[in-house]
């Protein structure tokens, strides 16, 4: 069947004419496309009017101090979001510093170094710890980890790096440096699969070349291959800063749920996922319920800003030289 007799007929002009139910067919198409943006649109204004409205009490009694305040005393009625704050971005950076170079170069491996069968089963794995609940990990945790960073890890470290302040004090079990270790485990599946397809999908000519002047496999994978994915492992890695920041259960089981700010990371600390899901059914009064919720609207907004952040820096790294 020709072009035309699919789209249309033609007139004796050459110019195709479309068919009425070809016109339909397009108009509902593009219906359903504008509607699927809308509608998504829709929904993250909905969702931040109303965390805006849910913490109208907070915001009109802190303002902005809300941000910088360390008390949080429900007994008092003073709620302040820093130690959950300070708890969220070190949690999150410490994990996510932790968790891209072992991913990158596991994906690396697995594209371009791993045989066939070995890789095969390899990615299966990954694949399969992506999609492990987070209640797992938390379990796992708590009752293998923790114990792991209170008797080794803790102890070694302290030996090494005693002399800086983030390996100094007493060293618990569930502290912030568990629970950044947890967080590393949960995503760095997302970086080395996404960084396993991307390396894979590099045309073979591009490796033939750089081979065929003399390079070896590593220079090719180092000098050419990598800096032709940069951005895609850019974006693997907002990825799963993402999941990193809004990671609840199994944070909350091995950080140690304290409200404070410590230098070191054998203390425990809190995040804002951590608290809400904590004490979202203990609020009994309607300041305490809209300081949870208002803690809710930061960690939005912080999501939003982070992955805006990430785009420029994207456009930033793409950008011709």
């Amino acid at each position: 069947m020709s072009g035309a007799a699919a789209g249309g007929l033609e007139d004796r002009f050459g110019h195709t004419r479309v068919r009425p139910r070809g016109r339909l067919a397009a108009w509902l198409f593009s219906v359903a496309l504008y509607g699927s943006c809308f509608l998504f649109f829709a929904v993250i204004v909905g969702l931040f009017l109303e965390l805006l409205w849910g913490s109208r009490l907070s915001l009109g009694k802190f303002g902005l101090r809300f941000l910088w305040s360390t008390q949080w005393n429900p007994v008092t009625q003073q709620f302040g979001a820093l130690p959950f704050l300070y708890g969220t971005v070190v949690s999150s950076g410490i994990a996510l510093l932790l968790a891209v170079w072992v991913g990158v170069l596991a994906g690396v491996y697995l594209a371009e170094f791993a045989p066939r069968q070995l890789s095969f089963m390899l990615s299966l794995l990954i694949e399969l710890l992506a999609a492990v609940p987070s209640v797992v990990y938390g379990l796992w945790g708590l009752f293998v980890l923790a114990p792991i960073v209170s008797s080794w890890i803790g102890p070694a470290l302290q030996a090494a790096f005693g002399f800086l302040p983030i390996f100094q004090g007493t060293i618990y079990g569930v502290n912030m440096l568990t629970a950044s270790l947890i967080l590393a485990l949960m995503i760095v599946p997302t970086i080395t699969a996404i960084t396993r397809d991307l390396v894979a999908a590099i045309p073979p000519r591009v490796r033939e070349a750089s081979l065929a002047l003399g390079a070896s496999r590593w220079e090719t994978t180092y000098k050419v291959v990598l800096p032709l994915v940069r951005s895609g492992i850019f974006g693997a890695c907002m990825l799963a800063l993402g999941r990193a920041l809004g990671e609840t259960i199994a944070t909350t089981m091995v950080i140690g749920n304290r409200p404070a700010i410590s230098a070191s990371l054998f203390a425990p600390g809190y995040t804002v996922a951590s608290v809400i899901a904590n004490e979202f059914t203990e609020a009994t009064t309607n300041l305490y319920l809209s300081a949870l919720i208002e803690l809710g609207l930061i960690l939005f907004v912080v999501s939003i800003l982070v992955n805006g952040a990430g785009r420029l820096l994207l456009q930033l790294l793409v950008r011709p030289q």
